[in-house]
């Protein structure tokens, strides 16, 4: 399937059906829809949408998961949404993040992240900023690392200010 991107060129969109199990890696310049199931790697250069399973790494340019079991790391260059029955065992690296699904590994997210109220987070986030909704479940910690302000800086500035009053 293909259809026009945003500079009016046409995108490939490759799609793994429900039924279809694939045992090997996967390299694509396009798009990838998975319903089905693979076990091994998952390269593409555009949007991943998983809605099947996966054992093995990821990489894509935009990842959407919902209702997808997911084992292994996930590397996203702009934004990672995985939806309210999405499993994900392994860290993820993303952009941005919206996790609404339980999530078993460490976030590393240079934008920001926000936890849903159904989210089950087990694992450390580092991010820019991190919106956690009231009901969402999370075990590990939340460092806002790359942040425009430096807690640090912050706090020594403060101490300095103070010592000379």
């Amino acid at each position: 399937m293909n259809m026009l991107n945003q500079e009016n060129k046409y995108v490939e969109i490759a799609t793994i059906t429900a039924g279809m199990m694939i045992s090997g890696d996967i390299t694509s310049e396009g798009s990838l829809e998975l319903e089905g199931r693979v076990t091994g790697s998952i390269s593409v250069g555009g949007k991943l949408k998983i809605t099947g399973g996966v054992v093995g790494n990821m990489q894509a340019a935009e990842i959407y998961t919902d209702n997808a079991k997911i084992t292994g790391d996930i590397t996203c260059a702009g934004g990672i949404k995985i939806g309210p029955s999405a499993v994900v065992i392994g860290d993820i690296h993303a952009g941005g993040a919206i996790i609404a699904g339980a999530v078993k590994g460490n976030l590393d997210i240079h934008g920001p992240v926000i936890v849903d109220a159904c989210a089950i987070v087990m694992g450390n986030i580092k991010s820019k900023s991190v919106q956690i909704n009231n009901g969402a479940v999370i075990e590990g910690i939340c460092s806002q690392c790359y942040a425009d302000v430096n807690p640090v800086s912050f706090f020594e500035a403060f101490r300095k200010d103070v010592k000379s009053s």
